[in-house]
């Protein structure tokens, strides 16, 4: 079985050298970048199948750089987890927002990160279920992990298509936040709950130019449902 690529953008060497190593015990694949130009190289080099991303970096920052990852079409599903020292919770908001998968605040432990890349991993990996669901003109092919409205492609990142997934396989159901991420993230103990909302508002914003958010509804004091009746 080949390893998994996964690529360290960090510009300070001591804990570049810390992650790398760490990983590498773990049997991951690693390549590194000091800062985003080389990244971008690394990327176009050899696809990794995640990301870890530094927030301060020295020519762009690495919320900039998931942005740009998150618009091209040829990066737009790469897993990316961003590290930083930030760790109010409007910076953990602000990194999901900008289209990283999860957040890990320094100082963490190698245990911790390992953690949190297999849980990412696991989440980006073709969920089991039906080939191909429909919903109003939204279809979702799981064999080849596309989502489409009427001819135009969705573009959504490796957690939005899960909830996704989840959501359309289903239907007129309510979850709670907790009940979402025991299904849909696996129960990793280290997401908190808030995370669902961003990312839930993520999955609207990628539907809402095809007017399809409606289908993911807000059940005040409960949680969410996915339905094609009115809320």
């Amino acid at each position: 079985m080949t390893a998994k690529r996964i690529l360290i953008v960090e510009d300070e060497r001591p804990i570049r050298d810390m992650i790398a190593f760490g990983l590498r015990r773990a049997g991951y694949d690693v390549r590194e970048a000091e800062d985003c130009r080389e990244a971008r190289a690394r990327i176009a080099d050899a696809r990794p199948d995640l990301l870890l991303v530094d927030w301060m970096l020295p020519d762009m920052s690495g919320l900039e750089l998931t942005r740009a990852l998150r618009r091209s079409k040829d990066t737009e599903d790469i897993p990316i987890i961003m590290l930083t020292a930030k760790a109010e919770e409007q910076d953990k908001v602000g990194g999901l927002d900008g289209g990283a998968d999860d957040y890990v605040t320094k100082p963490f432990s190698p245990r911790e990160l390992l953690a949190r890349i297999q849980s990412v991993l696991r989440r980006a990996a073709p969920a089991g279920g039906a080939d191909v669901v429909e919903v109003e003109g939204l279809k979702l092919d799981d064999s080849s992990h596309r989502v489409s409205a009427g001819d135009h492609e969705v573009p959504l990142g490796p957690t939005e298509y899960r909830l996704l997934h989840f959501f359309m396989t289903h239907p007129e159901r309510v979850f709670t936040r907790g009940q979402l991420l025991d299904r849909v993230w696996g129960g990793n103990t280290y997401v908190e709950e808030r995370t669902v909302d961003v990312h839930i508002r993520r999955l609207r914003k990628a539907l809402e130019p095809h007017a399809l958010e409606r289908l993911v509804q807000t059940v005040r004091g409960a949680g969410y449902r996915f339905s094609t009746r009115e809320s």
